[in-house]
């Protein structure tokens, strides 16, 4: 009997594990397939930057990837194998990457349908032009864990070379870093920790496109370690607290930022290079860009555009109280700047979108909004294209009709056009990539 009872022990024992594993990827499957569904039902399948490409040839299927991701709801399984089931969501964090035991994961930028355009770069972050390098947003590295991490290692790369070159004038120093977002203050904090001289400009202030988001905007980040200053644990954190965090990183790094100092031009000259901002000029033997990828705004190009009430950003929604502001455009900017202003007491928000559906935004902003526009809270205009702006009117294109509606403030984010032209005039080329490393 007792043998009998150890024999059935050691069974259930040894079945618990298989049943366990299958139990397991059963609900995984099906919460991947609705997942999967809903996203090609509201045409969320385009991802916006660097992304996994997964091999079916090679996965088998371990779904090791899937809890790696810190999104949490990126991948998925899908007929045994692994797949983006959010491809929206994803804001390329690549540890589905490196959590794959098989290698099946690539990371690419751009799909098949939808091309984005990266600066062509070598390993070492390296553009065509030799000395001058590339790290973060504008390489495609909008994560800014990664972004800081590209920023040390294009340093520590530097710096053996740029420890033996030797200046008899001072004023060239080591390195120009331009942008002091998060890739341009670690590039800098890894300067000064390997005892590199510095000059870090920027067109604007610290932080970098940081500073055009809305008030209390949260910024999802993941752990990082800056030089010297070290370990961070944030996982989402404010557009405030993000900057007080650079600004902490500055004071005990003691770190010099040249604020508003726009790069026009970067030359070589007698073996180091010129930096041509709008106030002057700067001599550097190596020079980082670390800026990011909307140069400038993209515009609608219609009559009234120019006016003052029209504004490519939102910083303070509470000046906005009790108006009737129009937004355009139907991406996660437009909808996060629709809803903030919604949040105003009084105040009377439309969006106008050229499509019939909100496509390539978050899971969260794709529920906020559908709850707002349920409630009555945003009115949304799909199909739909300005075609002029009035002082107290706004005149609006929808299938056909003809409409015109009253309104105070108009704000436009409909993307940005990257700096191609300056990166023409330094030499730097571009590709276009469709799915591609």
């Amino acid at each position: 009997m007792i043998e009998t009872l150890i024999t059935l022990g050691i069974i259930l024992i040894a079945a618990i594990p298989p049943i366990w594993y299958f139990r397991r990827n059963r609900n995984l499957k099906k919460i991947s397939e609705q997942k999967f569904r809903e996203s090609r039902e509201t045409g969320r399948m385009e991802p916006v930057s660097l992304h996994p490409l997964i091999d079916p040839n090679v996965c088998i299927g371990t779904a090791a990837c899937v809890p790696a991701c810190p999104e949490g709801d990126i991948l998925g399984i899908i007929r045994g194998r692994g797949e983006l089931v959010e491809p929206s969501n994803c804001i390329g964090h690549g540890e589905c990457f490196r959590a794959c035991p098989v290698e099946a994961i690539s990371l690419v930028f751009g799909t098949e349908r939808r091309g984005v355009d990266i600066p062509h770069l070598k390993e070492n972050f390296e553009t065509n032009v030799p000395g001058v390098y590339i790290v973060g947003e504008l390489g495609g590295m909008g994560l800014i864990r990664n972004a800081v991490t590209q920023g040390r290692q294009v340093i520590e790369y530097l710096a053996p070379a740029l420890k033996k070159q030797q200046y008899s004038n001072d004023s060239v120093t080591d390195v120009v870093v331009v942008g002091a977002g998060p890739a341009g203050l670690a590039a800098t904090a890894q300067a000064i920790d390997m005892g590199l001289s510095y000059t870090l400009l920027d067109q604007n202030d610290v932080g970098g496109t940081i500073l055009s988001y809305p008030r209390q905007k949260i910024v999802m980040t993941q752990p990082m370690e800056m030089p010297i200053y070290g370990k961070t644990n944030f996982r989402e954190i404010s557009k405030e607290e993000l900057l007080e965090l650079w600004y902490d990183i500055i004071d005990r790094t003691d770190m010099t930022v040249q604020a508003n100092q726009k790069v026009e031009d970067v030359r070589r000259e007698n073996g180091h290079f010129r930096v041509i901002t709008q106030q002057g000029n700067f001599t550097g033997k190596k020079v980082i860009l670390a800026i990011g990828r909307r140069g400038t705004p993209r515009k609608l190009g219609v009559p009234g555009e120019d006016t003052s009430k029209v504004t490519y950003q939102l910083q303070d929604p509470e000046q906005y109280r009790g108006k009737k502001c129009l937004v355009v455009g139907g991406g996660d900017s437009a909808v996060e700047a629709a809803l903030q202003l919604a949040d105003e007491p009084g105040t009377e928000v439309t969006i106008s979108y050229r499509k019939d559906a909100f496509s390539r935004i978050k899971r969260r902003n794709l529920e906020r909004i559908n709850d707002a526009t349920e409630n009555g809270l945003i009115n949304v205009i799909w199909n739909s294209n300005v075609t002029k702006i009035h002082p107290d009117s706004v005149d609006i294109e929808a299938e056909g009709d003809e409409m015109s509606i009253g309104n105070d403030f108009v704000f436009i984010f409909i993307g940005g056009i990257m700096p191609s032209g300056f990166l023409n005039t330094v030499g730097i080329e571009v590709e276009t990539k469709f799915g591609e490393a």
